[in-house]
């Protein structure tokens, strides 16, 4: 409303009245249409540059772990290489000493199997040379032989017992027969000897009782010295 004694103006020809809002003005903030698409390609801009990094450095550990892949396969391979050796080295003094005693014992089947073949008695010292042929190849693989002998005492830890078997008192716990020897390496027992192992027969308590002596006295039981029949005197009566 006019303010009052003003007369009131007439609108600019061929204009339009004034709304309140200019629409060229820009909206509040400062930033227009044109502003706005600006910053959301900025935006996109930025998100594909930071996707391309992202796929940038997976692609890089994707082959930096097909590399380590490579590494571990290569050094498995050699690992394995490596053991297959040392296991062949550790067999060559064990094949070494299988081929001596294969050339050993051929060669003394075809002189038994001969025309004149030796005599009966040489067979114990052959098997016996033939086994300490096979304890020096087990010594060269780590098995040592326990020395178990007749005579020893029985060891929960070294002998296995087959049997028990009667034994003077003096022998008792203590190993009376070999059957298979033992075999250490270091302070470790591979195996077992297989052993017989005495057992002092307990003795029976009548005859214990057989020992006693005879305690029996006269009638009177007080042990006084009966008359014998020639006069003298004897101690109690049956």
């Amino acid at each position: 409303m006019p303010p009052s004694g003003a007369e009131p103006q007439d609108p600019p020809s061929g204009g339009t009245p004034p709304s309140g809002r200019d629409h060229d003005a820009a909206p509040p903030g400062g930033i227009g249409p044109h502003d706005t698409a600006k910053e959301l390609t900025r935006r996109i801009e930025e998100l594909t540059r930071q996707i391309a990094a992202l796929t940038e450095t997976t692609r890089r550990e994707h082959e930096r772990a097909a590399h380590r892949e490579q590494v571990i396969d290569r050094l498995h391979g050699e690992n394995q290489q490596l053991r297959h050796g040392l296991l062949q080295e550790a067999l060559a003094p064990v094949r070494a000493g299988l081929y001596r005693l294969h050339d050993t014992v051929t060669r003394e089947a075809a002189r038994w199997n001969g025309p004149n073949p030796p005599a009966p008695e040489l067979t114990g010292p052959l098997l016996a040379a033939t086994a300490d042929d096979v304890a020096e190849v087990l010594g060269r693989a780590g098995a040592e032989r326990a020395g178990v002998k007749p005579g020893d005492p029985y060891d929960a830890a070294l002998h296995r017992p087959a049997k028990t078997v009667p034994v003077e008192p003096e022998a008792d716990g203590t190993v009376v027969e070999v059957l298979s020897e033992a075999f250490t390496a270091s302070d470790r027992v591979l195996r077992k000897a297989t052993v017989v192992v005495g057992r002092a027969a307990e003795k029976p308590a009548d005859a214990e009782s057989d020992n006693e002596p005879d305690k029996s006295r006269n009638d009177d039981n007080d042990g006084t010295p009966c008359p014998g029949p020639d006069g003298g005197t004897e101690k109690g009566s049956e």
